[in-house]
């Protein structure tokens, strides 16, 4: 039960993604599941997260519930962690993240930060690209023997 209601919480960002994500496939992009997780690189997506975004700039992926839209296969794979901090958030908050992280964008502005940098939805993406670095960099000294 719980499982589905994470999926139910913000399906109908979700469905969004989903219908961004047959529109980018329909314009070159390419799709495939990851760990639950509905994956797009390329296509006319890629064109609109390269040209970015106000705060944030050009970004290599964004998450729309289950869905992560990518400008590339390569970029897919190297937000893996950060973009599933960010499907978490959407399983945790559901459609109220869409109001929520602007919101902790704007206080962060307010507070005289980044309303980018200093967001708490990004920075909790970021600590877990800093923990699973940890983990991987310690599963690789202990393999070598260091």
């Amino acid at each position: 039960m719980r499982r589905f209601l994470r999926y139910l919480w913000p399906f109908p960002l979700t469905l969004l993604g989903v219908l961004i994500a047959l529109a980018a496939r329909g314009s070159g992009g390419a799709m495939r599941q990851v760990e639950g997780v509905l994956e797009i690189a390329g296509g006319w997506p890629a064109w609109v997260l390269r040209r970015g975004f106000p705060f944030s700039g050009p970004v290599a992926a964004i998450t729309l519930g289950h869905v992560v839209l990518g400008v590339s296969s390569n970029a897919l794979a190297a937000t893996r962690v950060h973009e599933r901090a960010h499907v978490r958030q959407f399983e945790r908050w559901g459609v109220l993240l869409l109001v929520l992280y602007p919101l902790a964008g704007l206080l962060a502005w307010l507070r005289g930060g980044n309303p980018y940098l200093d967001n708490p939805f990004e920075r909790e993406a970021r600590m877990a690209e800093a923990a699973d670095r940890g983990v991987s960099g310690l599963a690789a000294n202990q393999s070598t023997g260091r």
